[in-house]
């Protein structure tokens, strides 16, 4: 399999095709240079310098194009590493806070659990039965909301004790009422009492007097 079958990235294809130009060049030129059978006691003709030395400036030229496609490439690692790391960094970041979210998820799991299973103590209040204040207020019959249904209830409940309350503050203003009104009946009574034994006093002192007048 070629090279260029396996390399799909365009820079690096232009790479390889330059490469594979240099090589051809320098094969080129060694053959030249053999076949003209160049040695120190031997002059070249001046095609041949001619042809040696367009080879030369060819490879010279492939080879500028070597370096700048390795100072390219250069670049391009450096530029890759850097985008690399700053990729991982957020990678890193996103990875601490998915962390983070999971922690703070157990954490309010936890929180709820504690609350669903906390002893409430609106759980403990004597309300009426269910059945009962259903009966009462049929509008919470087709109900599924257990919230809403469990705040009817002690707001019924509520307005129960509260109705309660006013009647016994009523009754204990009209017992406060009576007990005043049987001491001033009772004080009256007393007051009776004592004008009457006042006067049966009198009425003796009167019959004796009388009395001893007559004699």
């Amino acid at each position: 399999m070629a090279s260029g079958d396996i390399v799909q990235d365009s820079f690096l294809q232009s790479v390889l095709s330059a490469s594979a130009q240099a090589r051809l060049d320098c094969e080129s030129l060694i053959d030249l240079t053999e076949r003209s059978a160049i040695s120190s006691s031997q002059s070249l003709s001046a095609d041949t310098k001619l042809h040696l030395s367009r080879l030369q400036r060819q490879l010279n030229s492939d080879l500028a194009s070597l370096r700048d496609a390795s100072r390219e490439s250069i670049f391009e690692v450096r530029m890759t590493k850097q985008s690399t790391s700053e990729a991982r960094q957020e990678v890193d970041r996103l990875h601490l806070h998915l962390q983070n979210l999971y922690y703070e998820e157990r954490h309010l799991r936890g929180e709820i659990y504690a609350c669903e299973s906390y002893d409430h103590q609106y759980q403990q209040l004597p309300l009426i039965p269910l059945e009962e204040f259903l009966e009462l207020q049929p509008e919470h019959k087709d109900s599924n909301d257990e919230k809403s249904l469990m705040f009817a209830r002690i707001n019924h409940e509520f307005a129960e004790r509260e109705a309660l309350e006013q009647q016994r503050q009523g009754l204990l203003k009209t017992k406060q009422s009576l007990i005043t009104d049987n001491k001033k009946r009772k004080d009256d009574l007393a007051s009776l009492d004592k004008d009457l034994e006042t006067f049966i006093d009198v009425r003796a002192v009167y019959h004796v007097w009388n009395g001893a007048n007559c004699i």
